[in-house]
Order: C-alpha cells, then sequence, then structure tokens
C-alpha cells in the first residue's frame, strides 16, 4: 500500500511539474535542429515554421543545421537533447523511419528516442536531369541508362535520405544500373547536377522549382501517384512506365522521448495553429509541399508504418548506406 502511494505521488508531481513547465514556455530561445546543411528543403520549411513560432510566442526560434553521417548526427544530437521543449527536431521520412534500418550501428531508435509532436508537410519530390542530358521522359531516361550501364550518376542528399531511396527504387524497377553520388545535403547535390557533374538527381520540389523555372534543371517525372499542381504538364514516374512506383518524403517535429506531455500537447497545439494559417498553407502550397498538422498520435503511427514499409525494402533490395 505504501509502495503504490508512493508510485501514485510521483505520477502526481510529475504530471504537475509538466503542467506547470507548458503553462511557462517558452521563457528563452528555442531552437529546431535540421540534420542537413542550410539550403535544402528540411531547412527551408524549419525556418518557415520558426518564424512563425518566434511571432507567435515572443521568442527566438533558432534553426540549428548538424550536417553529417546521412542525417544521423542531427538526429542523435536532438534525441540526447534535454526533454524541456527548447530543442525540437525538424525530422524527415530519411531521419525517423529509415536510417536505423540502413545503418546498425545508429545509437539510438528514432521511434523510441522522440516524442512526435505533428507531422509538418508531404513533400512531393521530382525526377531532375541537366539540361544537356538528351533525355525528356522516364522511358527515353530508362533507355540511356541501359545503354550506358553504370555510366550515368546519381547524387542524393546522403546515404539513407529519402532522394537516394528514390533513385533506388526507380533503379529496381526500371532494372537500370546508375552510380550513386551522396553530398552532404540537397543543396550541393542539386548545384552539381545543374553544374553537369552528375546525370540526374530525385529531391524536393520545394527547392528545385526555382531551378526547373529558370531551365538549369530539367523536371523529368514527379514521383508521387498525382501530378504536381506547380508542374501539371510533368507526369508521374508511374504513367511513365513503372506503374508501382511511388514516393511521398515528409517533414515533422519531435522532441526528446522524455518531453511531458502537457509540453507536448501545448507544441502540437502551436505548430497546428501556426502552420494551419491560410498564407502559411498557400508558401507551402507554391513550393508543391501540402501542409499535415495531424494529431502526435496520428504522426507517430505514420512513422511506424513507414519505418515497417522501408525495412521490408531495404531488407528485400539488400540496399546498403554508402
Amino acid at each position: 500500500m505504501r509502495n503504490t502511494l508512493a508510485w501514485l505521488t510521483a505520477i502526481l508531481i510529475a504530471a504537475c511539474g509538466g503542467q506547470a513547465m507548458a503553462q511557462a514556455f517558452p521563457n528563452k530561445p528555442v531552437r529546431i535542429i535540421v540534420a542537413f546543411p542550410p539550403g535544402g528543403g528540411t531547412d527551408i520549411v524549419a525556418r518557415l515554421v520558426g518564424q512563425r513560432l518566434s511571432d507567435l510566442w515572443g521568442q527566438q526560434v533558432i534553426v540549428e543545421n548538424r550536417a553529417g553521417a546521412s542525417g544521423v548526427i542531427g538526429t542523435e544530437m536532438a534525441a540526447r537533447a534535454a526533454p524541456d521543449g527548447y530543442t525540437i527536431f525538424m525530422g524527415t521520412l530519411g531521419n525517423l523511419a529509415v536510417n536505423q534500418h540502413l545503418f546498425p550501428k545508429m545509437a539510438v531508435d528514432p521511434l523510441t528516442a522522440f516524442a512526435p509532436i505533428t507531422q509538418v508537410v508531404d513533400v512531393h519530390f521530382v525526377l531532375l536531369a541537366n539540361p544537356a542530358l538528351p533525355v525528356k521522359n522516364v522511358n527515353e531516361l530508362l533507355a540511356l541508362a541501359r545503354s550506358k550501364p553504370g555510366q550515368l550518376t546519381y547524387s542524393s542528399s546522403g546515404s539513407g535520405g529519402a532522394p537516394h531511396l528514390a533513385a533506388e527504387l526507380f533503379k529496381r524497377l526500371g532494372k537500370v544500373f546508375i552510380v550513386h553520388i551522396p553530398y552532404r545535403g540537397s543543396a550541393p547535390s542539386m548545384q552539381d547536377v545543374m553544374g553537369g557533374q552528375v546525370s540526374i538527381t530525385f529531391d524536393s520540389q520545394i527547392q528545385a522549382l526555382p531551378f526547373i523555372k529558370d531551365n538549369r534543371l530539367r523536371a523529368i517525372a514527379v514521383l508521387g501517384r498525382n501530378r504536381s499542381q506547380q508542374l501539371p504538364d510533368v507526369p508521374t514516374v508511374a504513367e511513365s512506365g513503372l506503374p508501382d512506383y511511388d514516393l511521398t518524403n515528409w517533414f515533422g517535429l519531435v522532441a526528446p522521448a522524455a518531453t511531458p506531455k502537457p509540453l507536448l500537447d501545448k507544441l502540437n497545439a502551436d505548430v497546428v495553429r501556426v502552420i494551419g494559417a491560410p498564407e502559411f498553407k498557400s508558401r507551402i502550397n507554391d513550393m508543391s509541399a501540402t501542409v499535415v498538422g495531424n494529431t502526435q498520435e496520428q504522426f507517430a503511427a505514420t512513422m511506424k508504418a513507414d519505418s515497417a514499409k522501408w525495412a521490408r525494402v531495404i531488407r528485400e533490395t539488400g540496399l546498403k548506406a554508402d
């Protein structure tokens, strides 16, 4: 009886402490860790969200880029942060659902190391080529790759990220061999495609659209099931000859796992509020992404389902981090 009373008292104290933390939050700057360099899609969205949270809270929200090891460094750093709400992590499909299956020595399992806050956006991807590459559609690209096995290259933001997964899925379904050139982030990856050092890449429309519009990159196909509103004349990979192809990336905010529930509830409510504003949705839509803003439980289910899906794909294909 005494032990039970002590246990219940501890729970009550913890709950009251969490409520007090949530009521006082934030009373100092908050940081959002991004596991990639500045200029990539994750960084762009994190800064947009951070600015609006700063306006709401009256506190500075700082985006801190911790790139390296295909996002593993930033992920592990965020997981080890104090669970007080002042460090949160803008993770991706790769960070939160894939890397743990590609990197067996990864020090944390994102499914247990983090508490979901909300999925912020669905990010629509596009297959991009240097304009000098003599291809304008998926069939021409596949034909060129088959005629020159191992001579075409593709860049990615790093092993295990969504661009890497997108390319490997394309190679598998298209039965072609294209050499992977991993970079430390999407910005340098895309720059080298524009510069002609790499043939193609698979990356987010968020950062690709300006380069498509000024003809520095050629959009070959979009990767999801539906065509993009911003690129209505660009077909999907699925309708271009690979009907089983479908990939949509996502970005979402999480906190260290021990963060008190009342604080997670406040973070969820405030983030959903700012990303649900019409002008924010319009800005994200213009970049060819879609605002989500779901519950903690819904985002947890997405993370779990995608982790299981990509664990199976990685196991069946033998995909390995370069």
